[in-house]
């Protein structure tokens, strides 16, 4: 595992999910290995599938936020990120919101996405590689 990547949101939704014990052994090991980062963006979605579909109570989401900032570094992005995005989704046909973590990714020199959602092995703009841990 490299020093340095980013997670998507699905790698911290296994972490706090019961329902593959295994994909929660590899999502635990990786936000407490390295220097994970994570987005503004991967919070808001994280904490809209805890509430939504594994029907979290809010001060469980809020517990569950301030563990995992509490060990990786959390990003935000700026307009320069929403446009490389959108240059994203066209030449690789990314949804925007994978686009805009892949750029999100790129803007903080990530050489790893760690992701179940996007292809695996792709290389993005010669520097980033998104990898399925599982």
């Amino acid at each position: 595992m490299p020093d340095r990547y980013f997670l998507d949101t699905n790698i911290l939704i296994y972490a706090y999910s019961n329902s593959e014990p295994h994909k929660a052994d590899i999502a635990n090991s990786m936000l407490f290995e390295g220097e994970s980062i994570i987005s503004l963006q991967v919070i808001n979605e994280f904490s809209n599938i805890c509430l939504k579909k594994l029907k979290l109570k809010e001060n469980a989401v809020i517990g569950a936020i301030h563990e995992i900032t509490s060990v990786t570094h959390v990003v935000g992005f700026s307009l320069a990120t929403q446009l490389r995005a959108l240059q994203l989704c066209e030449v690789h046909c990314f949804s925007y919101y994978d686009a805009l973590i892949a750029s999100t990714a790129l803007e903080n020199h990530c050489p790893i996405l760690y992701s179940e959602d996007m292809q695996d092995n792709q290389l993005i703009d010669n520097q980033l590689r998104i990898v399925n841990p599982f």
